[in-house]
């Protein structure tokens, strides 16, 4: 529309100065004009004209990028529309309208688009939030895992953070949940934490007390007793409970060093002792195989007075390892038993007229008869009677031993 022409088909200026814009429908005023030629006021009524074609063509360009904010496209489009009816300016005024109703439409289908897609990455906002929530009063609920459950509360918050599209009241009323359960969670975990405190305040004193018998205990000799005494404290510490995870291990270190004390003496003692009792029992052994090589057969009266020297340097070692004691006296025993056999066997083999025991007892009824003739002489009845009695059991002993009735 560059000439007089172009203008005069959408508008007209009459005598009096009143402009019109031509329409489809008939002529409307939409000014005056009287400052200068009608050329000039139709040309200033179609540029106020193609401001509104460029100010449409602004917002159909910003309506088909990628940034572009749909809804204050639709709300421009709307008020140019509707102001378009009573708009000063000449021009095709018609083609305009049906131009912004095309974009009008184009609009409120984006919008349409836009705001489902809106609801949409709302709702999974809200949904992203409310999973958040459901996890943080679950947390709450629990009354363990301190740490952990803290460590999680604190990496939802900047997830709650990075999360948006959810509207302020609906956030609200989900963080006002979210942030009910973080305190609660806080509450708990500090009364445990207080109670826990409390507990080990307990703990730390009896373990001191342990601590300070152990110590009292590490310098005895009572090596049995003691020993058991300390078992005893090692199960009373397990029943007591754990300090702080750094506050038990110097607390063990100091009662574990306190029994270290006791049985490092003890075992070198005893190592001393097992030394002595080893040392023992192989003199022990040397004496049995000098016992066993004695030549009981050939002479067992000589062998019995070897025995017995034996015997006495046996006693005079002393004591062996328990776990051999009972094999090295049967092999003692053993050869006790062979000398016993054999000096019975060496008993029988002798005369009866050589043997030792009835020349005794022989001897013993001689002299009971001799008593019983001085009893006789000095006519005392008490003696007679008591010296018949024994000259009586002695023979009766000397006819057994005779083998005679």
């Amino acid at each position: 529309m560059s000439d007089l022409g172009d203008w005069t088909s959408f508008g007209r200026i009459d005598a009096d100065g009143t402009v019109y814009v031509k329409t489809s429908s008939g002529e409307r005023a939409v000014g005056s004009w009287q400052a200068g030629s009608t050329e000039e006021g139709l040309a200033h009524f179609a540029r106020k004209y193609a401001d509104l074609v460029v100010e449409v063509d602004l917002i159909a360009a910003r309506l088909n990028s990628e940034s572009a904010d749909v809804e204050q496209a639709a709300s421009q489009l709307r008020k140019l529309r509707e102001g378009l009816d009573t708009a000063a300016v000449v021009g095709d005024v018609e083609g305009l309208a049906t131009r912004l109703d095309g974009l009008s439409k184009h609009a409120e289908e984006k919008l349409g688009e836009f705001k489902a897609a809106k609801e949409s990455e709302r709702a999974e906002a809200v949904a992203a939030k409310e999973a958040l929530v459901a996890e943080a009063e679950d947390l709450a609920s629990r009354d363990s895992h301190w740490k952990a459950s803290g460590q999680r509360f604190s990496e939802m918050i900047e997830e709650w953070k990075a999360i948006h599209g959810v509207d302020r009241k609906t956030d609200q009323k989900l963080w006002r949940r979210f942030s009910a359960a973080r305190d609660t969670f806080t509450r708990h975990r500090g009364a445990y934490f207080s109670q826990l405190d409390a507990e080990r305040k307990v703990i730390g004193q009896k373990k001191e007390e342990l601590i300070a018998k152990a110590e009292e205990l590490s310098t005895s000799q009572d090596w049995g007793p003691t020993a058991d005494a300390l078992k005893g404290l090692m199960a009373e510490w397990k029943d007591a409970g754990r300090l702080a995870p750094d506050a038990e291990q110097k607390a063990w270190k100091r009662f574990r060093a306190a029994q270290d004390v006791f049985f490092n003496a003890r075992s070198e003692v005893f190592s001393a002792r097992d030394a002595e009792l080893e040392a023992n029992q192989a003199a022990k052994e040397e004496l049995l195989k000098q016992a066993e090589a004695l030549d009981i057969e050939a002479d067992p009266k000589a062998a019995q007075n070897a025995f017995r020297d034996l015997q006495a340097g046996w006693h005079d070692i002393g004591a062996v390892p328990r776990k051999n004691q009972a094999k090295l006296q049967r092999r003692l025993r053993t050869v006790e038993d062979k000398l016993r056999d054999a000096l019975d066997t060496a008993w029988r083999k002798v005369p009866v007229e050589e043997n030792p025991l009835l020349l005794q007892m022989r001897q013993q009824v001689a002299e009971a008869e001799e008593k019983l003739a001085r009893a006789k002489a000095d006519g005392n009845a008490g003696r007679i009677k008591k010296a018949e009695s024994d000259l009586a059991s002695k023979k009766q002993f000397l006819q057994l031993a005779e083998g005679t009735k």
